[in-house]
């Protein structure tokens, strides 16, 4: 198909490939980001204070370098780990390149979130399963992350839609994607049609995503 439609510049296939440009960055850098966000996440909970792995130089270490990575805004660490990027990808340009910032980006967020989630979680189950001599691994994966998969569930939505956004911003830069469609042609060109559809369809998918994982989240509650 190679005629534009709806009085756009773009094409059906260039906005095709564009989504899938966007799922691509967005699912990759996710399962990553939750490799080593979740992780993380859980470290920050149970090296606190009181907690079942009482640490305070790990958590003291941990916190602060979270908060840091936090702070950077994406367009600045997209541009700031290029020669990282390039070291590891051998590119800076295109899909694959962007999905190394967006990790940077996405894994203290949910490294974060994971922290609050499981915060949650009430104390007194985690004092009952130390009562039953449960071991450390044992909380974690058989009371503290049942306990609060709903939460957790939510979190992981509340990440993918962020990526979503951040996916778009790195199409500033070339990445590739729905954002890329959207300034090149939406706003670099004037192109007003393909600036409100690339918006719109962005706004369908966080809608997708958020409604979905609120129904999963409730399911998982009722159990």
């Amino acid at each position: 198909m190679s005629n534009t439609f709806w009085g756009m510049e773009i094409t059906a296939e260039q906005l095709l490939i564009g989504f899938g440009d966007t799922l691509y960055m967005v699912a990759v850098s996710l399962l990553f980001s939750a490799l080593i966000g979740l992780p993380l996440g859980i470290l920050l909970v149970i090296t606190r204070k009181g907690h079942i792995l009482d640490n305070k130089w790990v958590f003291n270490i941990l916190n602060p370098i979270i908060n840091i990575l936090r702070s950077v805004p994406f367009i600045i660490l997209l541009v700031a780990i290029i020669p990282l990027t390039r070291l590891i990808v051998n590119t800076a340009i295109g899909t694959t390149a962007a999905i190394v910032p967006l990790v940077f980006y996405a894994a203290p967020y949910i490294a974060r979130l994971v922290e609050n989630s499981l915060l949650e979680v009430d104390k007194g189950i985690i004092e009952a399963a130390q009562s039953m001599g449960a071991t450390v691994p044992q909380i974690i994966f058989k009371f503290l992350i049942p306990e609060g998969l709903s939460s957790l569930i939510l979190t992981f939505t509340t990440a993918t839609i962020g990526l979503v956004g951040a996916s778009a911003m790195a199409g500033a830069v070339g990445a590739g994607g729905v954002g890329d469609l959207a300034i090149t042609y939406g706003y670099q060109r004037f192109d007003t049609m393909t600036m409100i559809v690339t918006v719109a369809a962005l706004v369908i998918i966080v809608q997708i995503l958020q409604s979905t994982g609120n129904m999963v989240s409730k399911q998982i509650r009722r159990r």
